[in-house]
């Protein structure tokens, strides 16, 4: 979006200091600031105002601050009284001159991957922007709205939260209009508490969505189906639940793991292929599929606008080393959920020897070492080798205390073996599939 500083000084009722430039989009990391962006300095472990004359330097055309302008630095200062919730105030103004197609996606698994084939099933229709990164907090969610391009007709925002109230925060920047909710697990319990907590937080998205708005929840979990009485918007169901209004059936997976299906919703059915690879994609497809429909995307766009979606990386990403390895890499994060869904997309395919370097499951609170034992029952079960990086929790499996001990540990890998790499993002597990490419 471009913005005069003058509007941005509008929105954050600060205090204009140098000429009225236009800003275009907006960033929070001096690393990565392109010529024409507003520089936000956010306080933090460091505090962002120590880097504005190197944002400066690097292009940026307005900054704020949240004191007296450095008259040594020549670029447009807006000053306000504090820099992130600026920032919030900004997206707020932003999000006003949209049209009304905002989604915002949440759930305790699912909602990158949901959110990466919505926008991919919107783009079909709609001149589509969407979250990048893991840009789904109360920082990262006005910085994907600053980012959208002025001729934006759709907007999907991925929402985060760690506590409850804070998905009403994002809502009360975003004003969204569809609410994605996929799952409520038991994932940073560390965090919010309990589990009914966390269900809470998530459903606080569709109580902010307006009487016009659609709510899609699945129909699979008991606890996400039972958030329609939370909501006055209209509420779309999706899964393989047969009352689900938008559901699949006929699910096939090729040896790359990727899922076909037929979708079937109240506005007609179609056969549905994706590139995403695992079974558990199908339900976050659906969910992209009903919330497309619902503002508007014909049916018959689905099928390519789902094939075609751009996926985030470090997500069940697949390949076949020279060595004839297959190596999943699943590295982003990882929760009891997710494990669980990755060690079946392993067991599903056809190898010789299967193996899982797995990290830690953080943020699990005193549930964590139950949690970590349960994944290692699992695998057993499933046939499948668990080296453990780092994280005692997993019990009686291989363990090692580095990348490079996990390597040394798959030892000689033979063609037809597979591995699974998976672990919670601190744990950076994607080092090990680096080092067998």
């Amino acid at each position: 979006m471009h913005l005069l500083a003058s509007q941005i000084a509008a929105a954050t009722g600060g205090t204009l200091h140098g000429p009225d430039v236009e800003a275009v989009s907006a960033s929070i990391d001096s690393r990565t600031i392109a010529p024409g962006q507003l520089f936000v300095p956010i306080v933090a472990a460091r505090d962002g105002h120590d880097f504005i004359p190197v944002a400066v330097a690097a292009g940026a055309s307005v900054y704020l601050t949240d004191r007296a302008p450095d008259p040594a630095v020549t670029a447009t200062a807006v000053r306000v009284a504090d820099t992130a919730i600026a920032l919030a105030d900004i997206g707020r103004a932003v999000r006003a001159s949209l049209p009304p197609r905002v989604v915002g996606v949440t759930g305790s698994v699912g909602k990158t991957s949901t959110k990466d084939l919505l926008a991919g099933a919107l783009a079909t229709t709609y001149r589509t922007a969407a979250s990048e990164k893991s840009f789904n907090n109360e920082l990262g969610l006005p910085l994907t709205l600053l980012g959208a391009p002025d001729d934006t007709e759709a907007v999907v925002l991925e929402m985060g939260a760690r506590g409850v109230g804070h998905i009403a925060l994002l809502c009360d920047i975003a004003s969204p209009t569809v609410g994605v909710i996929t799952r409520v697990e038991a994932v940073h319990l560390e965090m919010f508490g309990t589990l009914d907590d966390i269900a809470t937080a998530k459903g606080e998205l569709v109580e902010s969505l307006p009487a016009d708005g659609v709510a899609v929840l699945n129909a699979d979990h008991p606890v996400v189906r039972g958030m329609r009485d939370r909501t006055r918007a209209r509420v779309l169901t999706y899964g393989v639940a047969d009352d689900a209004d938008v559901r699949a059936t006929d699910i096939v997976l090729d040896a790359q793991l990727r899922a076909s299906f037929t979708l079937h919703s109240p506005w007609g059915s179609t056969p549905v292929a994706l590139q995403a690879r695992g079974e558990h994609q199908v339900p976050n497809a659906l969910a992209a599929a009903a919330a497309a429909c619902g503002l508007g995307v014909p049916i018959e766009a689905l099928p390519g606008g789902l094939n075609d979606a751009a996926l985030s990386g470090l997500r069940m990403e697949m390949s076949t080393t020279a060595g004839g390895v297959t190596v999943i890499n699943d590295a982003y994060n990882a929760n009891p959920t997710s494990m669980i869904a990755g060690l079946s997309s392993l067991a599903r395919i056809d190898a010789r020897r299967r193996f899982a370097v797995l990290g830690t499951m953080a943020e699990l609170g005193e549930d964590g070492p139950a949690a970590h034992r349960d994944v290692a029952r699992a695998a057993a079960d499933l046939g499948v080798t668990v080296i453990a990086v780092d994280e005692p929790a997993y019990g009686d499996v291989i363990h090692v205390s580095d990348v490079a001990g996990a390597v040394d540990a798959l030892g000689d890998l033979a063609p037809g073996d597979a591995v699974l790499v998976k672990g919670s993002r601190v744990a950076q597990l994607e080092r090990v599939a680096e080092a067998l490419a």
